[in-house]
């Protein structure tokens, strides 16, 4: 499985640019950037848009790896983190149709 740093390099490495390069163009630091394909820090949801768009990826994408290693980092030492998503969701509809129906 990529993680999302490793996605961020792979795109970087597949247009053969340099981190300085990048870091010009999306307007993030250099050393941010080394963070993120390292995986020692995550970027901002800003962030993952301006990368995905810099590198021509799927924006939805790189947003949804970027909340599910959000989650999983949240939780890979909680016991029952199944049921604990499994309600999470339910929560996520049952607020979804309260604000359609204001």
């Amino acid at each position: 499985m990529k993680t999302l740093g490793d996605t961020l390099k792979c795109a970087r490495e597949e247009k053969d640019l340099i981190l300085r390069k990048v870091a010009a163009e999306v307007d993030i630091d250099q050393s941010l950037i080394s963070k993120f394909e390292k995986n020692e820090r995550k970027p901002t949801r800003e962030q993952i848009i301006r990368l995905a768009k810099f590198y021509e990826l799927s924006e939805s994408e790189l947003i949804i790896n970027w909340f599910s290693e959000k989650i999983a980092e949240e939780l890979k030492y909680t016991e029952s983190t199944s049921e604990i998503l499994k309600v999470a969701e339910e929560k996520i509809n049952y607020y979804k149709t309260q604000e359609n129906g204001k």
